[in-house]
């Protein structure tokens, strides 16, 4: 199994950070507002990076990291991959 920490955003390019073990359906969740809450509440639908763990807290351990980032290294790191902030969801079947 693997687990994926990812950054979703919106038009406003507010972020959100998480982890799961179902990249492709974690995506159709946030596309579709399923959860109420911070993700349903801004519209955060647009996949802009993701990483991949063979193991669960290896992928816990990165998300809190992150968490923890300026908002100014987050955004470097999302450019550093993806600088047209692109909808990565596409490229990964959704």
């Amino acid at each position: 199994m693997e687990f994926y920490v990812y950054i979703m955003t919106n038009i406003s390019k507010t972020l959100y950070i998480g982890v799961t073990n179902g990249l492709l359906r974690r995506i159709s969740e946030h596309k579709n507002g399923l959860h109420k809450g911070f993700k349903n509440k801004y519209k955060i639908n647009q996949l802009v990076y993701y990483e991949i763990y063979p193991y669960v807290l290896e992928a816990l351990q990165r998300e809190k990291s992150l968490k923890h980032w300026t908002r100014t290294k987050k955004l470097q790191l999302i450019e550093s991959v993806n600088p047209h902030w692109e909808d990565l969801s596409t490229i990964v079947g959704c």
